[in-house]
This record gives C-alpha cells, structure tokens and sequence, in this order.
C-alpha cells in the first residue's frame, strides 16, 4: 500500500512541519516529496568532520555529500529554507561511544542540554556548537522518476520501506571511518534494467546507476528475507534484484568510529529538501562534482546493461560509447578476405559479452593448438598463439591471474614460445603453462576446482582460441575433414565440466565452426560450413565469437577489455561506486596501452613461430602467414584498424 494521496501530493515544506508536528502518518519518507531530493544526514563531533568529509569523497556512490553545515549549524539554506536539523526528520538515531543507544522523534532534548551547559563552568561534551551536520543524497529521490518512466517501485506498491544490506564489501577507510558498503535493494523486472539503470545514471545526487545487479550472494548478502535495516520487499515474477550504493553506510561509518556522541536520520526516514530531483549540486562539495555531474549528463556514458553470467546471476553496465566500440570490433574481425564463408556463422555482441565476463573476472586459463598439418613436426598451425598471448597480456596488464593451457605434445614448443615472448615484450610476463590429462572421472574437476570443490573454483573463466573441438562423433577434425584425435588432449572435457560449476564462463573463439565452443553456433556449421556436418564442435561455449581469423578474435578480445577498463561507467560498476575519481592514473593507462596487441608485436610473435617450425593454416606454409593470407598487409591492416577503434589513430602502434 503506498502512501495517502493526502501526503504524497504535499510539497517538503508542508511534509517538513508536518513532521515537526510528529505526524503519526509519516512513519517514512519514500514515495514522499515526488520530485525532489532526499537526505541522509549524520551529525558528528566538530573534530570528525574533516576525515568524514575526505571518507564521503572516497566513496562517493554511497556517500553522495549534497551540504556540510558549520559547527552548530542547524539550517542547511543550499537545501531547503526554514529548516532545523534538530526537528525535520521524523525519527533519530542516538549513538553513544560507537553504539546505537535508542532513537528518538527529535533532538530537542539535546538542544536543550546545550542550553544548560551553556550557563555553567565546564564545556558538556554533547554540546551542538560543536557538532556538524553531513547532508547526504538519497535513493528516495529517483523513485519517482522510476515511477513515471513506468518502472514499477516495488517497495512503494507494498507500502514498505526499502530494505537495505550490508555487504562484505568494504568502503575506502579515512581516519576512523572503515565500514562496510551498505546496499538498498529494489527488484526490478528484467526487461527494464536498462531504463532503472539510465534513469539512476542521471541522479548523481542520489546514488547514481546500480552498483550491482544480479545474485545477493556475490555481494556477500546470503539471505534477502533478513534486510539489515527497513523492511522485506517482494520479488514478483520476472524481477531481478538490482542494488544501489546506500546512505545508510554512513551509520555503519559512525559505529566503527566510536564517538562519545552522534545522530543520524533512522534509516527509511530521511531529511526531506527543497531542491528537485534533476538539480545540480546545490553548492560545491569538497571533492569537485564537475567529473560526476558531465558523466551523468553525457549520452555517451549512458549505462545499458547486459547479461554475463546465469549462474550465479549476474548483469554487468557498460556505456553507449564502450558498447559501440566493441561493435566495431566485432564488424572489423568479422571480414571474411580468405572467403571462408564465416560471416554466415556470426552473432551480434558475443564479443561484447566475453569482454564483459572477462572484466569481471579474478583468474583465466587460456587454451590454444590445432594440429590441423598431422604430417609435419610440429603439426599446428600459426592461427591461435598470437591471439591467446595478446589476450593473456592485456588480462595480466588489467591485473588477473592468467594459466596458458596446452597439449603435452606442444608443452615444449609453447614453452619456447613463451619464453621468446616475454623477452621480445609481446607478453607481458611468464605465465603458468599447464595440461590436462584424463585419467579418471573427476579429473576435469579437480583440474578446475580446489581439491575437487566445486563451490571453489580455480579459474573463473575459460578461453579456447582456434582449439581443436570435438565432433559429434567424439572425434577432432580439420577443415578438410580429417580426423586428427591423436594429437589432441581432451581439454574440451573441462569446458563441458564447466557447465556444472557455478561461477565459470566460457569462451570459443573461431573461425571456422570446428574450434572448442563453436557447438553454440554447430546448426549454423552444419548447414552452411564446408563438411560441416561432419567436421562442427560439438561442444558449446558460453559465448562463441567469430572472426575472419581467429588471431583477430583474440586481439579483438584485448581491444575490448581496454575499452571497457576505460570506460567510467563500467569501472564504477566494478568498483562499486568507491574510490575517487578519476580512479586511473596516466601511468597506468599508458601501460595498458602498451599491452594492446600491434603491428610489431604480432608480426614478433609469428616470426618466432615460423622459427619454431609453425606453418600457416591454409596453405602450410612456413612463412609469415596466418590462413593463407599474409602478414603484410593483411593481418597488419586489421591491428591498426582494431588499435584505431580502441585508442585512435594517433597512437595506433603502442
């Protein structure tokens, strides 16, 4: 049931002396003051008040800082006019040495104890001429905005307050201020995230765009039935839980610095402004707002969102800038010179999804090899290595742990591979090189789970580029259509294992329909490939991307991690909303820069390879080829093409 008409019409003028009069109708403030923005508000010791300013600009998601009175200030004039802290907000909390002692209908008390202290000797050390108030933004403000874009508010309809979560995510600390992220939750129809996400992006005052969306669990909240502050709210069929960062950290914020004395607004009840929901920041905090406020406002960096992962779920927000731009990869790898006929086999934004995936991801293990040339020593081809290194060497330069997965057979070979790459620079550093052998029934497992945990996985998610994948039959083919099981380890066993394991992903990346994780698209392979129906994978990935050559997949692949790591709107979805902006230095942009694929390097790598005996796909060739067509200008146009995109064309040879 939401709230009266009667109430929900009232300006927060006339809400605010209803509330001085302790209306027993307004018990909390959502669904109140349509139009207008909200206020968490933290009272604290004058000598707390810098450190909780510097804790309110390092995490700013929760922490939206709208107006910081003087000490003793009891108005706020860039916020509302009239106004007495010590009377407007319907309900109080009291906290003592860091504890929450009880919660009161106003302050007066305190007021009032000021007063008497003010005629004695001896200073009282609750006196509020020395206390500052923290006005912070509320959710509360954009649920009417959500509302007449028709997104459904749920806990407005069952006339409920929010329900709020702590996390185990932990806040940037300053000073005495270390706590945990605290959370609001609001379900939200799936079909609709995109329109909550752009609507929110738009209120920087008021929390922003999600910070997560998807399975409680991941952040760390095991139970949605238990809110830790405001109420239980009903998922309805078709809903998602989405979360925004929350006012309520501050709470969290006052407990862990145990002052002798402070107040907050009891969570549900909030201070209630002047202000519309669509301003500017009424004055200039601290942290300068200009970078928040022009992100919000570009089209550019508005969110969409995108599903990356069913089990456990979750969606993940990039911006309409980064999105087009992994567009253009996927159009760019997707040519097709050699006229192989693999455009028939493409699928709009799977490069975009693996991109996505993959920026969320802690741990990957990238797997390589087709012995496509049975008859020579060593029988792979040069398709595949150049694209798993550049992969590997953009994860490793973004910070995730990186396992390079071979046949035993090439475990030489790849090493010597390996070893020239890094002293080259085509990869970043030396990575564990690894295999798998199928020796029992649990072994895939094992492989990919500590001790055979399940619930423990070691990699979260799984790369083939240009791997051999299994036929329909059990078998390994060639495009030719020659079976060549012989010479390939059973890594498709782990991609198959994976489908059990909540919290893996898996990529294929291919240009023919026969590589590992190409059984996603094998319908397509059947019945448009050449010997499709005999030579297609079986085995599906959760994201199949296909290119002309499957090389170019995989710097396609480090493109797209760059832009998404680039891209505000998706780093503060990693990041939670946390940390000052901007959050990445020119020096480490100047390093993941470095890390892209180029011209030098790959043209490095394949040399290298045709120095190891390495022959072109196609052909069998031992030159500087990949699938018949050759580096210069082929594969080299591609690169500066996909580096124009990605970092423009300035500087399109890092």
């Amino acid at each position: 049931m939401e709230q009266s008409d009667s109430l929900s019409s009232l300006s927060p003028a006339e809400l605010r002396l209803l509330i001085r009069q302790d209306d027993p109708r307004i018990t909390t403030t959502t669904g109140l003051a349509d139009g207008h923005q909200q206020a968490n508000v933290v009272v604290l010791p004058s000598h707390l008040a810098n450190d909780f300013q510097a804790f309110c600009c390092s995490n700013p998601a929760p922490l939206p800082l709208l107006y910081r009175s003087q000490s003793g200030e009891t108005s706020c004039p860039p916020l509302a006019r009239d106004t007495d802290i010590r009377k407007d907000i319907s309900q109080y909390c009291v906290f003592e040495e860091g504890r929450l002692v009880k919660t009161v209908l106003s302050l007066q008390s305190y007021y009032a104890e000021q007063r008497a202290a003010s005629e004695q000797p001896a200073a009282h050390h609750g006196q509020w001429s020395d206390m500052v108030c923290f006005y912070m933004g509320c959710s509360f403000s954009f649920e009417g905005s959500l509302k007449k874009a028709g997104v459904p508010v749920r806990n407005v309809e069952q006339g409920r307050n929010v329900s709020m979560y702590r996390t185990a995510v932990s806040c940037v600390p300053v000073g005495v201020f270390s706590c945990p992220l605290v959370v609001s939750m609001r379900p939200v129809p799936a079909d609709m995230l995109n329109k909550a996400a752009q609507i929110t992006h738009l209120n920087q005052l008021a929390h922003g765009a999600p910070i997560h969306i998807g399975d409680p669990a991941l952040l760390g909240i095991q139970d949605l039935s238990t809110p830790d502050y405001g109420d239980q709210v009903e998922l309805q069929p078709g809903d998602v839980t989405v979360f925004w960062a929350c006012g309520v950290t501050a709470m969290e914020a006052v407990l862990s610095s145990k002052p002798s004395l402070a107040f907050s607004h009891s969570p549900g009840c909030m201070f209630l402004t002047d202000i519309p929901d669509s301003s500017p920041f009424p004055q200039t905090p601290p942290a300068n707002p200009a970078a928040s406020l022009a992100t919000s406002r570009d089209p550019e960096l508005t969110p969409l969102s995108f599903l990356v992962s069913h089990d456990p779920l979750l969606y993940s927000l990039a911006s309409q800038r980064a999105v087009g731009r992994i567009r253009q990869l996927e159009m760019i790898v997707g040519e097709d010179p050699g006229e192989r006929g693999i455009k028939g086999l493409f699928t709009l934004d799977e490069l975009l999804h693996s991109c996505l995936a993959l920026s969320h991801s802690s741990s990957v293990a990238i797997t390589t090899g087709f012995p496509t040339h049975y008859m020579h020593s060593p029988p792979d081809e040069t398709d595949g290595p150049p694209g798993a290194f550049a992969m590997a060497t953009m994860l490793l330069a973004l910070g995730k742990q990186v396992t390079m997965l071979t046949d035993r057979r090439a475990l030489e070979m790849n090493q010597a591979l390996m070893e020239e790459a890094v002293r080259t620079g085509v990869l970043k550093t030396a990575v564990p090189l690894v295999t798998y052998e199928d020796t029992r029934s649990d072994s895939a497992i094992h492989f990919l789970c500590h001790n055979g945990d399940p619930s423990k996985p070691r990699y979260d998610h799984l790369v083939a580029i240009e791997r051999s994948g299994q036929a329909a039959d059990g078998n390994y083919y060639n495009m030719r259509g020659i079976n060549i099981k012989h010479l390939v380890d059973p890594v498709d066993n782990l991609f198959v294992a994976a489908m059990d394991i909540p919290g893996i992903t898996t990529t294929g990346i291919g240009d023919g329909g026969n590589e590992l994780g190409m059984g996603k698209l094998k319908e397509k392979v059947k019945s448009l490939m050449p010997n499709g129906s005999l030579i297609a994978c079986d085995i599906a990935a959760d994201y199949a991307v296909t290119a002309g050559v499957s090389n170019w997949g995989g710097y396609a692949v480090a493109c797209g991690l760059y832009l998404l790591h680039t891209c505000p709107t998706h780093q503060r979805y990693l990041r939670k909303g946390l940390g000052l902006e901007p959050t990445t230095s020119p020096a480490q942009l100047r390093d993941w820069a470095a890390n892209l694929p180029s011209v030098v390097k790959e043209e490095s790598i394949l040399s290298t390879l045709m120095h190891l005996g390495v022959r072109s796909g196609m052909t069998g060739h031992l030159a500087m080829e990949v699938d018949g067509l050759t580096f210069h200008p082929t594969h080299s146009d591609i690169i500066t093409r996909l580096l124009e995109v990605t970092i423009g064309p300035a500087s399109s040879d890092p």
